[in-house]
């Protein structure tokens, strides 16, 4: 068994430039199961294909390029180039509303879903990580807000597969987010290890909602919340064996499970980057992101394959979350199918601008100021 080999599939890192250094093409070598692209990385569809192209080049196996492209406040490509979504609060507000110029929420969720997927097809991404399926159930929460659909589960659940279908019907693999739900706490897992009392009878009522409606659609993937759910364990969601058993025995998701960012404080000032990777893929992730440190992020791999091959973590545990990322590499494009020269006029169509236009009807238009941290958010 290669250690290394399944350990560097098992990690999904950042770059920090436009055009990839050569240390961190040689990270790429390793065989890293995916990049995650931030605005940093971001210039023009025609750069961003390029990007993506050299990266997959640089592969030795399917490499995943990835971003966070949710609408309204975390966006990572923006007009004038890109279609600028609504948050999907506003699209709640819609479905609530009854809807927009013939079209349901449903039906409005799945067309954006589509435009997403289109725009980053041209640009070489080939996973977004989104929908988020957090609950908005409190108004003080500063991370998750109107990046929800709403405070009802089963809108959030329905508007949710909507636009998760969308995206995975032009080829770009979905990852609910933020498993077994970040609506509800006061904190954000950017600065803290937020934590909530809700016990699992709250849980399913509330915040397993959407992601038993993920596992019921068989979508691609889940994000995981670093955040600690103290009626049934002392350690994040991110690390809890508890919850990823949740996530697979009770809840029957059957995708590929990630991590959210290793770097935000919820787990790096708590746990470590470096044993939080291990814990994490130990404790059911498949994947872990490491997305702003060249040498954690080679740490990361080595930990994992070090914890396998001389324990605690389980072997066949390793051996299974590269067999689930595998999988998800399904949604990998070759670097060969990558145009940059085309990539501009798949992106802010005409019929993208109209179909906003048509959004913009409905009540509900206002929204939050951009937050000035957006890069890191994930």
């Amino acid at each position: 068994m290669d250690f290394d080999a399944l350990a560097a599939r098992s990690v999904i890192v950042g770059i920090q430039g436009l055009a990839p250094t050569a240390d961190e093409l040689e990270l790429i070598g390793r065989g890293v199961g995916g990049v995650v692209l931030f605005r940093r990385n971001v210039e023009s569809p025609e750069q961003v294909a390029e990007l993506s192209r050299t990266l997959k080049a640089a592969a030795k196996a399917p490499l995943l390029v990835s971003i966070d492209q949710e609408g309204g406040r975390v966006q990572r490509l923006r007009a004038p180039y890109w279609t600028e979504l609504p948050s999907m609060r506003r699209v709640g507000e819609i479905d609530a509303a009854g809807g927009v110029s013939g079209m349901n929420g449903v039906a409005i969720a799945e067309q954006l879903g589509r435009l997403v997927a289109q725009e980053l097809s041209a640009c070489g991404v080939d996973y977004d990580y989104a929908p988020v399926l957090d609950v908005d159930t409190n108004p003080d929460n500063p991370v998750i807000a109107d990046r929800s659909f709403g405070r009802d589960p089963a809108r959030v659940a329905r508007l949710g597969i909507a636009f998760a279908k969308g995206l995975e019907a032009g080829s770009v693999a979905s990852c609910a987010k933020h498993f077994p739900g970040h609506g509800d706490t006061s904190q954000d897992s950017h600065k803290v290890l937020p934590r909530l009392a809700h016990d699992r009878e709250r849980l399913w009522q509330v915040e397993l909602v959407p992601f038993v409606a993920a596992a019921r659609a068989n979508l691609a993937s889940v994000m995981t919340a670093h955040v600690r759910f103290e009626a049934f364990d002392r350690l994040p969601a991110t690390l809890s064996p508890l919850a990823l058993q949740l996530l697979r025995r009770d809840v029957g998701f059957q995708g590929a499970c990630i991590s959210d960012d290793l770097e935000m404080k919820a787990i790096a000032d708590t746990y470590g980057v470096v044993d939080g990777a291990e814990l994490a893929i130990s404790a059911g992730c498949d994947a872990v992101l490491v997305c702003h440190t060249l040498p954690l992020q080679h740490q990361a791999i080595d930990g994992i394959a070090r914890g396998a091959r001389a324990g605690p973590l389980p072997r066949e545990r390793l051996a299974e979350a590269a067999s689930r990322m595998e999988k998800l590499q399904r949604f990998a494009r070759p670097a060969s199918s990558i145009r940059p020269e085309t990539a501009a006029r798949a992106c802010a169509a005409a019929e993208h601008g109209a179909f906003l236009e048509t959004l913009a009807l409905a009540k509900g238009n206002a929204e939050r100021p951009r937050d000035p941290t957006e890069w890191r958010v994930a």
